[in-house]
């Protein structure tokens, strides 16, 4: 399985993290629909040239590939997918074992499964910009401490700076990109937002499950932008969200992770639902708020994340660290 990510400028994020605008299908001349049918997917990646790998992880069974493909820089996204229940009685009928090891009551095997249970996810960056090939890249993290003034004299200027793209989230609001992967929608202009899978979920199992809600206000970019005229936005995001995803996946509230993330990896607000237990990029405590906390903090001071300190990791190749550390906050 494969996609082709159109080039897109990327903000800060964290090395952990494939930002859902990297993974987005090439718009080409369609304004953001998906185009070419399978065949065109097949060989997408028979000329890919390696020249390095930026970084891997063994537990999450994930590689990032720098290349070319043709005279375009490139980086490929190589990720496991988990092993499905619905499959397991397939899977052992149909497989082959090697035997490596037996030591009284265990034995060790290699497996080779099926093709079609043995598939890697895989997402295409190409052309790829110096800056995707900066955030795939492993690099040495810090913790930033950002108060309020912070944010207005470092932070928001480097934002603006930027001029970062998010025609690909106003395609989805519009749906003119993946309206069939929506799974609520609520046009209200206020307090609605559109609710649909994170492309880092393949959608085989809940166990993974991943959703991202986008809101329909397009002048909120992070959570330092929130204050109490929001808490109906957010009440809305957060129930209706948790009553969409028990209609469409039977999951009930008691077993979702709801929360934001900052820095975030794209400058339009956004939620994301996660099943609980399950490990998800960005939920770590020095990034994901949730949204619950968020909501009390505001009905406690309308103006919490205006001036409250916010702690984040930032990589050393990020150009948002550099102005922190020109500015001596670091």
């Amino acid at each position: 399985m494969a996609t082709v990510a159109a080039k897109r400028e990327i903000s800060s994020a964290e090395n952990d993290e494939l930002s859902r605008e990297a993974k987005r299908p090439k718009a080409d001349d369609k304004n953001g629909e998906e185009g070419g049918n399978e065949s065109e997917w097949e060989n997408v990646l028979s000329t890919f040239t390696m020249s390095s790998v930026l970084s891997d992880s063994a537990r999450e069974k994930i590689m990032f590939v720098h290349g070319k493909i043709a005279d375009h820089d490139a980086v490929v996204v190589l990720e496991k997918t988990p092993i499905r229940e619905d499959s397991l009685a397939e899977l052992f009928r149909g497989s082959k074992l090697r035997l490596e090891l037996r030591n009284d009551i265990y034995s060790s095997y290699r497996l080779q499964a099926p093709p079609h249970l043995n598939e890697i996810k895989t997402t295409v960056v190409c052309p790829a910009t110096e800056k995707h090939v900066k955030k795939y890249k492993r690099q040495e993290s810090f913790l930033v401490e950002e108060t309020g003034e912070d944010y207005r004299s470092i932070t928001l200027p480097y934002i603006q700076e930027q001029s970062l793209s998010l025609q690909w989230v106003y395609n989805i609001l519009e749906k003119k990109a993946e309206a069939d992967k929506i799974v609520h929608d609520d046009a209200d202009p206020e307090v609605g937002f559109v609710l649909l899978p994170d492309l880092k979920w393949d959608q085989k199992q809940v166990d993974d499950l991943y959703l991202i809600a986008i809101v329909r206000q397009k002048d909120i970019k992070s959570l330092r932008d929130l204050s109490s005229e929001h808490l109906p936005l957010l009440q809305n995001v957060f129930q209706r969200g948790k009553e969409a995803i028990l209609h469409r996946y039977n999951l009930p509230a008691s077993k979702l992770r709801v929360y934001l993330h900052y820095q975030p990896s794209y400058y339009h607000l956004h939620v994301h639902f996660t099943k609980l237990g399950y490990d998800a990029p960005g939920c770590g405590v020095e990034r994901a708020h949730l949204l619950s906390d968020v909501i009390q903090n505001l009905q406690t001071d309308p103006q919490f994340y205006k001036s409250r300190t916010l702690h984040f990791p930032l990589r050393a190749d990020d150009g948002l660290f550099r102005r922190f550390k020109e500015a001596g906050r670091l």
